[in-house]
């Protein structure tokens, strides 16, 4: 085999694993599509990238044998630490504060999440596995009003949430957040409820990825991260 060949198509398939994302961010292949092209290209890289090592070793190819072989390893290192990362994460993309009875959706519809998109419905046997692998998501209680409440909950969406409701009277904010390269779409309700205190406001948090299904543990990340800025927020409110 041409050295200088297999080291070129090592690289065009690290490049392809890079594209993959891009090109269903952009709609030019659907979801299912650019994970089995990452999945795939990330493989052939690997593949390239240990006889471009063999080559090195028996002082075959040049600089760009080099650059091949590190690209590969690094093509495949990608979905191995996707991998790893999941190894401890149930196969679930519906997290919630309250598993009891989940904020719904009412805004974001079926037809806002279009026909590739899950259920959108709750599904209560993904409340044992929760329970098991995010103990640490909980509501969060505030000690004020409904009304201020809904003004820090507000102020504490992400910058890179699409706000799609926000609705004060009803307590209920949904937003969609988009991943940077794959594009992938995740949707997030938060209401707010009165508690038994005089003034205080439960806050309730779901967040659900619509296509997979394992979130890798980002709709818990998701949450965490916001009930930290709620907390921020509410510091700074006084």
């Amino acid at each position: 085999m041409n050295v200088a060949n297999i080291a070129r198509a090592t690289l065009v398939a690290a490049l392809l694993m890079l594209a993959a994302g891009p090109l269903h961010r952009f709609g030019v292949i659907g979801w299912q599509a650019s994970l089995g092209l990452f999945v795939a290209s990330a493989l052939l890289a690997g593949i390239g990238a240990c006889w471009c090592l063999y080559q090195l070793l028996r002082r075959r190819g040049g600089t760009i044998t080099v650059i091949a072989a590190a690209a590969g390893i690094a093509a495949a290192a990608i979905p191995v630490a996707v991998v790893v990362n999941a190894g401890d994460k149930p196969p679930i993309n519906d997290i919630s504060t309250d598993t009891t009875t989940p904020p719904p959706f009412v805004a974001i519809d079926a037809v806002l999440r279009g026909p590739d998109a899950s259920v959108i419905t709750y599904n209560p046997a993904f409340a044992p596995q929760q329970a098991r692998a995010y103990p640490e998501v909980r509501p969060l209680d505030l000690p004020v009003e409904p009304g201020k409440a809904f003004d820090v909950a507000l102020a504490a969406c992400d910058a890179d949430w699409q706000i799609i409701l926000a609705d004060r009277p009803a307590g209920r904010i949904e937003a969609v957040q988009q991943s940077l390269w794959f594009g992938y779409r995740d949707d997030i309700v938060i209401r707010l409820t009165p508690t038994d205190a005089p003034t205080g406001t439960r806050v309730d948090v779901r967040s659900k990825s619509r296509v997979g299904e394992s979130d890798l543990g980002a709709n818990a990340r998701r949450i965490a991260a916001y009930l930290d800025r709620v907390a921020t927020e509410m510091r700074k409110a006084g």
